[in-house]
């Protein structure tokens, strides 16, 4: 499902339980310098992450100062985090002019400890290549590193690799538990364009052999992937960025099933199989 950009006023864009992907959340959140916002989200474990400025945070008394060093967009510096417990209360101030916050979340019912990523603390992956048009870095805020430290959470931030091209391909999907084939993982997308009157496209088959649905994203979009095979594409000219949150049902690792009309595109794409091990 797309949903366009719309002033979501600080409340959640994709709640608690929601019909599509109960098991993600999704909030972004504005702030001026001073302001500050407070939040919790009973079920749901949850990570912070400043698009642009610089904030601090504060989870139930344990302090994580000045997080975030982003300009003026989100290709301007490297991402931080804050991993948030189940239900834990978090309060955000803005240490800059402004502040655009990402709140990623995913359904756990334990309560794990609070911590930090620093820019230095990011796992980067490139993969693909120019000339098979697939060709994307990937900075882990949650990914493999962490493994032990969170419940079903992953987020992530993908980068095309110069302009226009694909991303999310060969085609895969996530949508049902059946180790060791495939796990069920809900994903949320939030995109961004540079310029940002830039565009793309989402596509959406849910059965290999026939045909499914494309959505048109442009900067701000968001998408949710409830079940289906998923590449996304932006135009020719336009560099494309998507906030990634994957929340899983059984286990946190990602366990893709590649599209079988696609799938020897496996042995053709230069890092593929390095990407897959980080979503762990």
């Amino acid at each position: 499902m797309h949903i366009a950009p719309f002033d979501n006023k600080n409340q959640a864009i994709v709640d608690t339980n929601d019909s599509l992907v109960p098991l993600n959340y999704f909030n972004i959140v504005k702030l001026k310098r001073g302001e500050a916002f407070e939040y919790q989200v009973p079920g749901y474990e949850t990570c912070i992450v400043p698009a642009t400025g610089s904030i601090d945070v504060d989870v139930e008394g344990q302090a994580y100062a000045a997080l975030g060093n982003r300009g003026v967009d989100v290709w301007d510096g490297e991402p931080e985090g804050v991993y948030a417990p189940v239900g834990a209360r978090v309060t955000l101030v803005c240490l800059t002019d402004r502040s655009e916050v990402f709140i990623a979340g995913a359904k756990f019912d334990k309560v794990l400890d609070p911590f930090e990523v620093r820019d230095a603390d990011i796992d980067f992956v490139q993969y693909g290549s120019d000339d098979t048009k697939t060709h994307r870095k990937i900075k882990h805020i949650l990914g493999q590193r962490y493994h032990d430290r969170v419940g079903r959470l992953l987020v992530s931030e993908l980068y095309t690799v110069g302009q226009g091209g694909w991303s999310g391909f060969p085609s895969h999907k996530h949508d049902t538990d059946r180790l060791p084939l495939e796990t069920r993982h809900d994903e949320t997308y939030n995109f961004r364009f540079r310029p940002n009157h830039g565009s793309g496209l989402q596509m959406l088959q849910r059965e290999d052999g026939k045909s499914g649905d494309a959505y048109h994203i442009v900067d701000g979009s968001t998408i949710c992937i409830d079940n289906g095979y998923h590449p996304c594409a932006a135009l020719p000219g336009y560099e494309m960025y998507y906030f990634t949150i994957l929340g899983g049902l059984s286990q946190r690792s990602l366990v893709q099933y590649f599209q079988p009309t696609h799938a020897y595109q496996v042995e053709t794409i230069p890092g593929i199989k390095d990407m897959v091990a980080k979503f762990k």
